[in-house]
């Protein structure tokens, strides 16, 4: 099994590989790589480099959801630990999204540690996406609708890691000072 800066750099090469040619919301349509280089990069951070099976599972949170990527396959190749972190942050995308944002309000307190941090990190990437220099009406309502629902997911992740939560919150701040 892959270890170490081996695992982070596989996980890297296979999320861009599988997110090639998407788009990201926010921040004139960047390459998606962008946002799951920015979400690992904040694991990296928060756990000081420490744990890199949650780096390489802030890589490939998306791949499931976004790609035909499958559990078994991110379990042979990255080990069960780095599977189930990104099983667990996956949304159920049959679901309408309202119904998706409400199981992730619901779900998230009962996450494992690891997704917690995860959930947060993909929270303050995002957000960060919406805030725009001169955001037009619907840029605002946008970043308004994600910030309050973030808001929420974020309540029940608290309390694992300080800097992300820091983060979390100054993000936040920042975001609410551009309305």
């Amino acid at each position: 099994m892959l270890t170490g800066l081996r695992l982070v750099s596989e996980a890297a090469d296979l999320a861009a590989r599988r997110h090639s040619g998407m788009q990201r919301k926010g921040r004139g349509n960047e390459p998606y790589i962008n946002h799951l280089a920015e979400v690992a990069n904040l694991l990296a951070i928060a756990t000081e480099g420490a744990d890199a099976e949650l780096v390489a599972a802030g890589w490939l949170h998306d791949t499931i959801e976004d790609t035909p990527t499958t559990q078994q396959e991110l379990a042979e190749k990255f080990g069960q630990r780095v599977a189930a972190l990104v099983v667990e942050v996956t949304d159920d995308m049959t679901l309408p999204k309202g119904q998706r944002r409400q199981r992730q309000i619901a779900d998230a307190p009962h996450k494992s540690p690891g997704a917690k941090l995860i959930k947060i990190a993909d929270k303050i990437s995002n957000i960060r996406a919406r805030i725009l220099p001169r955001p037009t009406q619907d840029e605002r309502d946008d970043l308004c609708d994600y910030v309050a629902f973030a808001e929420k997911v974020v309540a029940g992740c608290f309390g694992v890691n300080a800097m992300l939560d820091r983060t979390f919150e100054e993000t936040v701040k920042l975001a609410r000072s551009t309305l």
